[in-house]
């Protein structure tokens, strides 16, 4: 199986930033969001992180909410999950992460559930809703599962905890543009290239940005703040509702912009 040190080693290789699009699983039903992150992949994606659908995404703007809606009610399940992540890794062997909430971990059973993503092909699992002063409820089950960590560090986070973060981290860290909840956004923030600089003054673990990355340009300015990867989410997750009574050209749309987003860091830096 692909490992994220795999992938951040060539592109640092190629001095490039990995695109990161981010799905909600079953949206807006199984077969169609499948057919959406396989066409992804063919458009670039150099990882995926995917987010198996919660009724209460306190992390979530209104979109990405929607979106769990939308899948919860066309029958996704953590079990369902599982086979969808068999499935993608069949079609084509590239690191995934889950971005997911405790409450799905726990009613599943903790170290049932990380064993299990394991064997389904998850690199790793983000919890969102867990901060890292209770990490230790998941550092060894994801740990005796092969699973890599990933934390989130956002602009008000302090060095020692940003430290603290980084020690626990062995995938990549999430790092928050903006304080809020996920959604699209017309400008980057500025705190962007600060937070990276401080960050990779901490760690040699790969730092990836997320939360509002919506333009080609918005994930070429991170990238050329230093940041190993640019998560997008929002912005993919609206093309999908926006046409979801045309699933056809909903890929078509969304390959495209990822596409462009390829582009777009294929030459920064």
């Amino acid at each position: 199986m692909k490992s994220y040190s795999d992938v951040f080693s060539a592109l640092r290789r190629e001095k490039r930033a990995a695109l990161i699009p981010f799905f909600v699983i079953g949206d807006p039903d199984f077969d169609n969001s499948l057919a959406l992150v396989k066409a992804t992949i063919d458009a670039g994606a150099d990882i995926l992180e995917l987010g198996i659908p919660f009724s209460d995404p306190i992390a979530d703007g209104p979109t990405i909410q929607k979106a769990d809606i939308r899948a919860v009610r066309s029958g996704m399940n953590v079990r369902r999950a599982m086979e969808f992540i068999r499935q993608v890794k069949q079609y084509r062997d590239i690191p995934i992460g889950l971005l997911m909430y405790y409450n799905l971990i726990g009613h599943y059973g903790t170290e049932a559930f990380f064993r299990d993503a394991h064997a389904a092909g998850v690199n790793s699992v983000l919890v969102a809703d867990m901060m890292i002063d209770d990490a230790g409820e998941v550092l060894g089950p994801i740990r005796a599962a092969g699973l890599d960590s990933v934390f989130m560090v956002t602009p008000n986070t302090s060095p020692e905890r940003m430290r603290r973060i980084a020690a626990k981290t062995t995938g990549f860290i999430y790092t928050v543009s903006v304080l809020g909840v996920t959604g699209s956004r017309d400008t980057l923030s500025d705190s962007v290239q600060d937070l990276v600089r401080r960050l990779k003054s901490l760690t040699t673990v790969p730092i990836c940005v997320g939360f509002g990355i919506s333009k080609p340009e918005h994930a070429r300015a991170v990238a050329d703040a230093g940041a190993d990867g640019a998560i997008i989410g929002s912005r993919i997750v609206g093309m999908i509702e926006a046409h979801l009574d045309d699933p056809a050209r909903a890929i078509a749309e969304v390959s495209a912009f990822v596409r462009q987003v390829k582009a777009a860091l294929s030459t920064s830096g």
